[in-house]
């Protein structure tokens, strides 16, 4: 799958990962390879994913949405930092 996490300042990650974990407004969700087509909105949380070879990734969002569509994943979200 390919996963976009985007600022309105920049990219913050684009490359293919093998599932993604948001922090949707009704809870968490997780989006594996062939998900259905999906748009949501997000909350202020965490946002994980794991890439190829296999490593983990946590950054922290402000709020934003998510869409899903043929193994495309574009998160847009108004601010990312990293896990502390």
């Amino acid at each position: 799958m390919n996963l976009e996490i985007i600022t309105p300042e920049k990219i913050v990650f684009q490359g293919t990962v093998k599932s993604v974990t948001l922090p949707g407004t009704l809870g968490s969700f997780q989006i594996l390879t062939n998900h259905a087509p999906l748009i949501s909105t997000l909350t202020k949380g965490s946002l994980s994913y794991v890439s190829e070879n296999d490593e983990l990734t946590e950054l922290q969002i402000e709020d934003g949405v998510a869409e899903v569509h043929n193994n495309r994943i574009t998160v847009c979200v108004e601010s990312v930092s990293n896990e502390q």
